[in-house]
């Protein structure tokens, strides 16, 4: 008789913001099915390609099962849990007293579908005094926060699902998803004749197959595209004027900003033909419903926040907002790229600080400087920046600067290495764990991920070792702990007066979730979940509304759900008239007078570096190419080596064979060669995720993008690096 199958158990998928519901099957420690979820609120069973490789994640090489030292040598020796924590603790502690609380630097708090780990974390920050950080939101999207922040408040997504037409700026949704049920929605609209996909890439990709309409514009010349789109909706007046003057201020003032451009010169300078451009504007000034979504391919290039802008007034100045089909302020469980008008700096580089974080391209600049104010010392949490941030070497030269850094993480990654102390944690499938880039509208959905494996002995949860921290550094208000306990004893009723009475004071506020843990965990059936508490009961004090007509009458009910519902449950739900309540004032502001004189500058046409005459995109998503949480390749039967693509008039020009050197201002690297007609003549790409440091004595595969690419290329408001858009050097070897 065979043995009976293994049950299928909920969970997620964590390669991408999306999250989808999935079904897995386990054996041993080894995840062997993986299938979408369909009773999953938000994906409904969709799955592509990439969760099925999930395994690879959970068994990975370089796990983590035990802390470790550095010893004088620079070698590694385990240490206890005890040991580590106490010596953690004091290393830090002596920073703080002797520099201060902000010189020690938080990196994390974020990492793909693993985000509780940033609110235990607070608290360590808080016991410490750290007043600093920044993850990978700050190479990527912190200009866009900005943008949608000062126009409307909050960030805006779109509803793909139902507009007549969908634009894609600088995003390739075929494997970068950020939508429900990516693939499945990009083949609907692409054939549906009343419906029209419009993709702008300079590169041919998977989604621009499926287009009706390629706009082909030269690499990083996006502003001069979409500041001719704006020139003509002017000129040829296809606005939506009763809208605009119901809901908008600052048209007037932006006017002005567009006199004497010429569509015919941005045409010249981005590639696409004047023709195009109208008809493109004339389709998406008289559409129904727009939806646009910008993504890295110009949120890491020249001009990023001006474009984040440029393309806002295209679908705004006609009116495609806050109606089906069109862009929305969603409802999140947990704000994400939350917006304040102050204009914090950091302390060295004197950068703008979006959404709380510091530009991830000035970190080294903050460190490597007698500065007195500069960072000291580091925890980096679920993070690799020795691997993913601009100027590889500069990092790494930056992080070995250091007092102390101490790495909270799954395996021996680049960052682990350079290390003082390293502190294995569980896995996303070892522990309950959660995402909160819950962005739908106008049904929001939430889960909280069950384990599915026991995680080895010798890690901890992020949870636990902050609780022990915490506890360490004499910042655990045990008093409070016990009150809050004999609270709980008497029913959830009188834990929250107890607790909510405890978070008016705002010392306390910042450690509550580790208090949480320690008072509220104990009693849950994963105590992970504890934080979710107070989350759940801020958002019912926030939008009690559309909690109510999810069908919650309070805090504690959504609580409950969640934790009761594995796969997921509808938090929100929300009806297209209400977008206007989330706009400070009601009124979007269209002007931004930050972003003038960026825009003037565009009368001066780009300038080519002759002695770097080709644009290098370092960091192209492809279908095999995954997260760098992916620490082996074993899995990549294609591109093993990540090739730089090219041209084949320029493989021919160049008389390239197998291989290549790549030169940019910061490196040189030997790279395989791949001939493809879907990159434009001078403009070559190298794929993400490369580059790994594998077990020693392994083969390492293909090249670390950020070897080549430059901390001081950022961009000139948000400092998101450039990497979409590096000059270089092809040469045959």
């Amino acid at each position: 008789m065979s043995a009976p199958a293994a049950p299928w158990r909920p969970t997620a998928c964590m390669l991408c913001e999306c999250n989808c519901g999935l079904q897995v099957q386990v054996s041993g420690r080894r995840i062997t099915r993986v299938r979408g979820d369909r009773a999953h609120p938000a994906s409904r069973g969709y799955l592509c390609e990439k969760a099925q490789r999930i395994d690879h994640y959970q068994n990975g090489p370089q796990r983590l099962t035990q802390p470790l030292r550095r010893n004088p040598d620079g070698s590694f020796s385990p240490i206890d849990w005890e040991t580590a924590i106490r010596e953690v603790a004091q290393r830090l502690s002596e920073v703080r007293d002797t520099h201060g609380g902000a010189s020690i630097f938080y990196y994390g708090g974020g990492g793909q579908g693993n985000h509780l780990p940033g609110a235990y974390a607070r608290a360590t920050r808080a016991a410490l005094g750290s007043r600093y950080r920044s993850n990978a939101l700050a190479q990527e999207k912190t200009g866009e926060f900005w943008v949608s922040g000062h126009m409307m408040g909050g960030m805006v997504r779109a509803d793909f699902e139902h507009c007549e037409v969908a634009v894609f700026l600088g995003k390739n949704p075929w494997h970068s998803h950020g939508i429900p049920r990516a693939r499945a929605t990009l083949h609907a609209i692409s054939k549906d004749p009343a419906r029209t996909l419009i993709v702008i890439d300079p590169r041919r990709s998977e989604t621009a197959d499926l287009a009706d309409i390629h706009l082909a514009v030269q690499p990083g010349t996006d502003a001069w595209l979409l500041q001719a789109m704006v020139k003509t909706l002017l000129d040829e007046d296809l606005l939506a004027h009763d809208w605009l003057e119901e809901h908008t201020a600052g048209l007037d003032t932006i006017r002005p900003l567009f006199d004497g451009v010429s569509v015919q010169r941005c045409a010249r300078i981005c590639g696409v033909d004047v023709q195009t451009i109208r008809e493109v504007t004339r389709l998406i000034a008289h559409a129904r419903s727009v939806s646009l979504f910008e993504d890295l391919g110009v949120q890491m290039n020249r001009h990023s926040t001006l474009v984040s802008w440029l393309e806002r007034l295209v679908w705004l100045l006609t009116g495609h907002f806050a109606r089906e089909g069109c862009g929305f302020v969603p409802t999140p469980l947990q704000a994400i790229g939350h917006h304040s008008k102050r204009d914090r700096r950091s302390p060295v580089a004197g950068a703008r600080i979006i959404s709380g974080m510091v530009p991830c391209n000035v970190i080294a600049e903050e460190i490597l400087t007698d500065h007195p104010a500069r960072y000291r010392a580091m925890i980096v949490e679920a993070a690799n920046p020795a691997h993913s941030l601009a100027d590889s070497p500069r990092v790494r030269e930056a992080l070995s600067a250091l007092d102390c850094l101490v790495v909270i993480d799954v395996a021996m990654t680049e960052t682990a290495r350079l290390a003082d102390y390293v502190l294995p944690t569980s896995t996303q499938y070892e522990k309950g764990e959660a995402t909160f880039f819950n962005f739908e509208f106008p049904h929001n959905a939430f889960q909280f991920r069950r384990p599915i494996l026991e995680p080895p002995e010798g890690v901890l949860p992020e949870a636990e070792i902050h609780a022990r921290l915490v506890e360490v550094l004499g910042a655990m208000p045990h008093e409070l702990v016990s009150t809050l306990r004999a609270a709980l004893e008497q029913g959830r009723d009188a834990f929250a007066m107890a607790f909510f009475g405890a978070a008016a004071d705002r010392n306390f506020q910042a450690i509550a979730p580790v208090v949480l843990y320690r008072v509220l965990g104990p009693t849950l059936p994963h105590p992970n979940a504890a934080v979710l508490y107070a989350v759940c009961h801020l958002f019912a004090f926030g939008s009690p509304e559309s909690l109510a007509r999810a069908g919650f009458e309070s805090g504690d009910q959504l609580f409950d759900a969640i934790l009761d519902s594995p796969q997921g449950v509808v938090f929100a739900r929300d009806r297209w008239e209400d977008i206007w309540d989330r706009i400070p004032g009601g009124t979007i502001q269209l002007a931004l007078p930050e972003l003038f004189d960026p825009l003037a500058e565009l009368k001066h046409d780009p300038q080519p570096d002759p002695d770097y005459p080709y644009t290098l995109s370092a960091g192209e998503r492809r279908g095999t190419t995954a997260n760098t949480i992916f620490r082996g390749h074993e899995w990549r039967r294609r591109d093993r080596d990540g090739a730089l693509r090219i041209h084949p008039e320029d493989v021919a020009a160049l008389d390239l064979g197998e291989h290549a050197r790549v030169t940019t201002r910061r490196g040189s690297v030997i790279v395989a060669v791949e001939a493809s007609d879907r990159m434009q003549r001078g403009h070559v790409s190298l794929p993400n995720g490369m580059g790994l440091t594998p077990d020693e004595g392994a083969e390492t595969a293909g090249v670390a993008p950020n070897e080549l690419t430059r901390s001081e290329d950022r961009d000139f408001l948000a400092g998101t690096p450039w990497h979409k858009a590096v000059p270089a050097r092809i040469e045959a070897v």
